[in-house]
């Protein structure tokens, strides 16, 4: 694999590459000649030392991705990163229990703007960065040799991928994708839309999350906000809820957990889906629930949002705490990078005492294993959930 050119850091500015961190920030850059975008470039400290294997790309802040470190070759580095995320995966889960889940997380398996899930064999690929739109050929066919899945589909699509001036793609790639694709997650049945889901059709970084709503749920009524296609719904009946309600502003959800009820065997008596305003509804509403779910969108996509989505957050969990019964459960999530674990936490205690609503904090979460965190990258942690009880 051809290397276009050499980037050379400025003294000093090599101890975060040399920290096995992903990001070349512009203001760290010595000297770099004229490149094309997604250009592969060997990186050098300001003495001359080769520090790896880095992908460009214009117009940002983050001019390069490292993906080689030291003496490796990109060909090594892809070669062995993907390997390395599968082999992971298959210690991780066995497909008779669950057979959707992250296969590649970007930084966190050192290939930063690379996305892959797994939906019982069908592989949806994320990319975000001109350097691995370049290398998608050589991408597809190292996981076709080490997965040997039944179809790959592409769906790019994501605000990072416009940011750096690419357009969205929604293509096959390999074999016949069947748009609905049926997979089990810890035991339960789910009917994913791969082409036109959110996301690549689940929220898998929630997996932990519903099987300790499934735990939680037995007798109980249940509120599911942000409800897309009913994975905590499910969840929750799957634990012996009395009765769940779902609320997502997108009607086309209701039909989708319907789907999700009857591949479960589970009676549509025990569940109501509710096409509205989550805000709306619980302003409104008396919300006499013992367990209450929000899993909203990421309120803050970049800094400059923070202030806002702040504010957001506060309003949507005070009006929740405001109403739910003395010793009812709340699980509070964001899913914002923007929002740190002390932040949230704080957002949480301010909506507390707004509402003169004692809480105490009866657990906490991250992203799934499947969504790992490379400890050279902390940037990458950006799922966090609260399991509150209601005093």
């Amino acid at each position: 694999m051809q290397i276009e050119t050499r980037l050379t850091l400025k003294p000093g500015k090599d101890r975060p590459i040399r920290q096995r961190h992903h990001w070349i920030f512009s203001g760290a850059i010595e000297s770099l000649p004229i490149y094309e975008e997604g250009a592969a470039a060997d990186v050098y400290s300001h003495g001359g030392e080769k520090l790896g294997v880095a992908l460009l790309n214009k117009g940002g802040s983050i001019i390069g991705q490292m993906i080689a470190f030291g003496s490796e070759s990109l060909e090594e580095a892809f070669a062995s990163r993907i390997r390395e995320s599968i082999v992971l995966r298959k210690r991780l889960f066995d497909p008779a229990i669950t057979n959707a889940f992250r296969l590649i997380n970007t930084e966190g398996d050192g290939l930063p703007g690379l996305i892959v899930d797994m939906y019982n064999g069908v592989l949806v690929l994320q990319i975000s960065t001109p350097g691995m739109e370049q290398r998608k050929e050589l991408i597809i066919s190292h996981l076709i040799h080490e997965c040997q899945p039944k179809a790959i589909f592409e769906k790019s699509t994501s605000s990072l991928r416009r940011r750096e001036g690419l357009s969205e793609q929604k293509q096959h790639l390999y074999g016949e994708v069947n748009p609905q694709v049926e997979v089990l997650e810890n035991g339960l049945a789910f009917s994913v839309h791969v082409l036109e889901g959110q996301k690549t059709g689940l929220f898998l970084d929630q997996r932990d999350m519903r099987a300790q709503i499934r735990e939680l749920s037995l007798g109980k009524k249940v509120l599911n906000c942000f409800s897309y296609t009913g994975g905590f719904s499910i969840a929750a009946l799957a634990g012996g809820a009395s009765f769940v309600d779902s609320i997502d502003i997108s009607a086309k959800c209701g039909p989708a957990i319907e789907r999700n009820l009857e591949l479960n065997l589970f009676s549509s008596e025990k569940h109501r889906f509710i096409a509205g305003d989550v805000i709306d509804f619980v302003i409104e509403q008396p919300l006499n629930y013992d367990l209450v779910i929000l899993d909203p969108p990421a309120f803050a996509k970049k800094r400059q949002d923070l202030p806002k989505a702040s504010h957001a957050y506060r309003k949507l969990n005070r009006k929740v705490l405001e109403k739910l019964p003395s010793g009812s459960l709340l699980l509070t999530c964001s899913c914002s990078s923007q929002i740190d674990d002390k932040l949230f936490q704080t957002i949480l205690f301010k909506a507390s005492l707004e509402t003169g609503r004692p809480v105490r904090i009866l657990g906490r979460h991250r992203q799934a294993a499947d969504h790992p965190i490379s400890i050279y990258h902390p940037e990458s942690m950006y799922l966090k959930s609260l399991l509150l009880e209601v005093l």
